[in-house]
């Protein structure tokens, strides 16, 4: 069986808030851990303003005149290692001219800053530039917007096919990595029917070829939460706490996934969105037209995972949280029924 963290949109997180953060990891979450996060990257606390976070402690602060983000982690998500692979790779995709918010080093130099919490872990503090803007809103802005998108996100395929790590110890997951296989066990036994619909996705997408010009490190969340417009129409890329190695299809798909899914009409939305989103895409990154016919495989291992992830972060018995209620209506039924995420004939696209 198969999941992943997932963000959702910048609505939900924004209304879901830090208190989504494990309850293991805020108990450790000290003001003398907050302190030396600010400390060490020169941070006056009156200065620092908290942001909404999912799974890590985010802060907006300004430095010698320019404005950043502060995110701290616990190494009960990710490791050390596993987070200097992250910031690693922006930096790369930073200097290959990517659109992403480059991570930037702490007063002492250093790209991520370890804090012990007094328990046997430790927090992770790393600063990133301001993505400047504020992120797309509504069809019609995406539709607007969805050739710049698709560059973007084909110009981070072109340059991750020649990236590797600067140290192999610090090499991101798999999509299939057992480390991130954690939401399952949050569903009740009742949704048996929808465990045995993922296995069957898990193991058609493990007998798919693996490539350099198919497969390679990607965002895996690139969704309308996690990327700013600002005034001049720049896009900007932020939050790749989720990358991993998977199908460059996948990220395409998981794109469109948050994209359509309240749209009036998902079929039209995507017959509009997608075209253009590719036509941009093919500017930067060449992808076999065969890739098309995985889509709706990789939408829907994405939404049996929301799916889950609710289980695991919400009461599902009162949803107050309108985006996520909205998700969860009727969502088992279409997931045992075996219902499109989205239904369309994508091979009609082409490349």
């Amino acid at each position: 069986m198969y999941t992943r963290r997932v963000a959702t949109t910048d609505a939900a997180r924004r209304s879901r808030g830090a208190h989504h953060v494990e309850a293991r990891i805020k108990d450790r979450y000290t003001d003398d851990v907050r302190r030396q996060a600010f400390a060490r990257h020169g941070i006056v606390p009156e200065g620092a303003r908290e942001l909404d976070g999912f799974e890590s402690f985010i802060y907006e602060f300004d430095r010698d005149g320019r404005r950043y983000i502060l995110r701290v982690g616990h190494t009960l998500r990710r490791s050390v290692d596993l987070v200097r692979g992250e910031i690693d790779w922006i930096n790369y995709l930073a200097d290959g001219g990517a659109a992403v918010a480059r991570a930037v080093p702490s007063v002492d130099g250093r790209l991520v800053e370890t804090i012990a919490d007094g328990a046997g872990g430790q927090f992770l503090a790393t600063a990133f530039g301001y993505a400047n803007g504020s992120g797309p809103h509504g069809e019609a802005q995406l539709v607007a917007i969805a050739e710049d998108y698709g560059q973007a996100i084909g110009r981070m395929h072109a340059l991750t096919k020649t990236y590797e790590p600067s140290d192999p110890a610090w090499t991101r997951m798999q999509w299939d990595d057992p480390n991130i296989l954690d939401a399952w066990s949050w569903l009740p036994e009742t949704d048996s029917v929808v465990l045995d619909r993922v296995d069957a996705v898990v193991a058609h997408l493990r007998g798919l070829p693996r490539d350099r010009e198919s497969y390679g490190l990607v965002h895996q969340d690139a969704h309308g939460g996690n990327f700013h417009i600002a005034d001049d129409g720049q896009l900007t890329f932020f939050d790749f706490d989720d990358c991993c190695y998977s199908w460059f299809v996948d990220d395409i798909a998981i794109v469109l996934f948050y994209a359509a899914l309240f749209t009036d009409s998902p079929p039209a939305f995507t017959g509009e969105f997608l075209s253009r989103f590719l036509r941009g895409y093919a500017r930067e990154n060449a992808l076999d037209a065969m890739w098309l016919s995985e889509i709706p495989h990789f939408l829907k291992l994405r939404e049996i995972d929301l799916y889950a992830v609710i289980h695991r972060s919400f009461d599902v018995t009162d949803l107050t949280d309108p985006w996520v209620a909205g998700y969860m209506r009727g969502r088992r039924n279409r997931i045992e029924d075996g219902a499109p995420v989205v239904d369309f004939d994508f091979c009609s696209l082409g490349m």
